[in-house]
């Protein structure tokens, strides 16, 4: 009940319009996807909304909701190949690895065990969060040889969340979910761990999908802090996988917000 009434009023979809500056410009994303409408006169970046989001919210939701009715004053055809991630660059872009099987996986590639903590600590590590790609950008690295592979995953964008904040807390403090191309240089990896001190080198940017939304426009299927619908990845056309995102997520997206802020709050982004 109360996540319901948590974002009963704030269901909307945001993009980023890639217009050369740093952080873009806000845009308000048609609930079917076709049309767009400027919202930087409310809040000129996404990162403004979120860090003012009780004094924008309310307006942003009004022009949702013109835009869905089509009385929104200068809406045009929303084109995604022009936007940026939804947050270009962001304070912390903190990646977990939630799914058991995936793990499982990637260390069976470089001939590593599974951790003994596997079920009980959240894998997580800070990955780079000052360049991320456009999601229809090329993703250009220097030599094959590093080993260039595509991960496809969720992803939530939170307000500031208190240092000690627990799963059942946690609801009320993610604003967004968006999708993201996690992109690896597999065989970078095998020496970071290594070394104690984790990845760099083999985890270069990352880009998000042109749109993030409030976790009520993913209505029933937002629940228990995952997302609960087929992931599909397609590589040059042809399907490469379609898991169900509900429940191969382990972790939930509650379990890893008390895990990372268990010593550090986080702030907005």
């Amino acid at each position: 009940v109360f996540h319901s009434f948590r974002f009963a009023f704030s269901a909307m979809k945001f993009a980023t319009l890639n217009n050369g500056s740093r952080d873009g410009k806000l845009l308000i994303v048609s609930r079917d996807l076709n049309t767009c409408v400027d919202a930087s006169d409310i809040a000129p970046t996404l990162q403004y909304a979120l860090d003012n989001w009780d004094s924008v919210v309310d307006r942003l939701q009004k022009r949702y909701s013109d835009l869905n009715s089509g009385s929104a004053a200068g809406s045009q055809p929303f084109d995604q190949s022009g936007c940026h991630s939804p947050l270009p660059r962001a304070y912390e872009w903190i990646d977990g690895s939630a799914c058991i099987n995936h793990i499982i996986l990637v260390r069976k590639a470089r001939n590593a065990e599974p951790p003994a903590t596997l079920r009980t600590d959240p894998l997580v590590y800070q990955g780079g969060a000052g360049t991320f790609l456009p999601p229809y950008g090329n993703i250009a690295h220097y030599k094959e040889e590093f080993g260039i592979d595509f991960e496809a995953e969720i992803c939530v964008i939170t307000d500031d969340v208190p240092m000690g904040t627990k799963a059942s807390q946690a609801d009320s403090h993610v604003r967004l979910v968006m999708l993201c191309n996690d992109v690896t240089l597999r065989n970078l990896i095998p020496p970071e761990p290594e070394k104690g001190f984790g990845f760099f080198v083999s985890k270069p940017s990352t880009a998000f999908s042109p749109v993030a939304v409030t976790p009520d426009e993913l209505g029933a299927a937002w629940r228990d802090g995952r997302v609960h619908l087929p992931l599909v990845t397609k590589y040059n056309g042809t399907v490469f996988g379609n898991p169900d995102a509900g429940p191969e997520m382990f972790f939930s997206f509650y379990d890893l917000i008390q895990h990372v802020t268990q010593t550090r709050a986080l702030t907005a982004g």
